[in-house]
């Protein structure tokens, strides 16, 4: 499924998919906050919290800490993310440029410390590099999953996607619903995303919604660089760590693998 936003985001939180609302088979609370010059929020306790600063600058303020962040390019700069557990309470606001966040949140009992992931603090992969003829090299982050938040109930991270290339290929599946979140460079792009046997144009500002067995291949199209904001929701007893190939695809990302020509 795939949410369209070609009239963009206004001041304010614009919510994409509810716990218990819009969409609520993903489990998660997912939505743009924008806020104007000098404009604050508070985040109140009672969910597993993230905020993702897309662009601007935010001020940030939770339980044992404070800090300021500023973002310019989603394409050339690594995330700050607040992370938070469900007991902590916080305050977003936003600096004399304003903000523009993304917000996730999950039911999550477990506790953990509210953590400030800052852009060192962010693995960047390049994958699909030296297989496929470059065709699906793209940039990863991960900003925190299993490994560095093991008590979480939600895993978080961004993709680049070069122009004219692929991403998340081979095709890939897996039962925790997920859901990608598209940006373009020029704003005017566009891509498109394959999930399950159904294809969507997809651009600058639309949310697909990725369920249960769904391969979700991308590609961007030539001229254009395709980010995208990619959230997976673990399930009770079945969390993520690493995804299930197509198993008929697999063989393209060996690095002998004979392509024509």
């Amino acid at each position: 499924m795939l949410l369209r936003r070609p009239e963009g985001f206004p001041f304010g939180y614009t919510a994409l998919t509810e716990i218990s609302g819009l969409h609520a088979d993903m489990g998660m609370d997912f939505g743009i906050l924008r806020l104007r010059p000098g404009e604050r929020r508070r985040s109140p306790a009672g969910l597993e919290r993230a905020y993702l600063l897309l662009n601007g600058e935010a001020e940030l303020k939770w339980p044992g800490g404070r800090n300021a962040a500023a973002r310019r390019s989603l394409f050339d700069e690594r995330p700050w993310c607040l992370h938070l557990n469900a007991g902590a309470e916080a305050e977003v606001g936003a600096g004399a440029g304003g903000a523009e966040l993304a917000f996730l949140a999950a039911v999550n009992p477990a506790s953990f410390e509210p953590r400030l992931h800052r852009p060192q603090d962010c693995r960047e992969e390049e994958r699909g590099k030296g297989t496929m003829r470059e065709t699906s090299t793209r940039l990863v982050r991960t900003i925190f999953d299993e490994a560095n938040a093991p008590n979480s109930n939600l895993v978080l991270g961004e993709v680049i996607n070069f122009p004219g290339k692929w991403s998340s290929y081979p095709p890939h599946h897996h039962p925790q619903p997920e859901i990608y979140h598209y940006r373009f460079l020029p704003a005017g792009g566009f891509g498109l995303a394959v999930i399950g046997e159904r294809a969507y144009v997809v651009r600058h500002g639309d949310t697909a919604l990725i369920h249960e067995g769904e391969v979700h291949p991308q590609t961007a199209a030539p001229g254009y660089a395709m980010y995208y904001l990619w959230a997976i929701r673990h399930l009770e007893g079945r969390r993520y760590t690493v995804p299930a190939f197509a198993a008929e695809h697999r063989w393209v990302a060996e690095p002998q693998a004979e392509i024509w020509p």
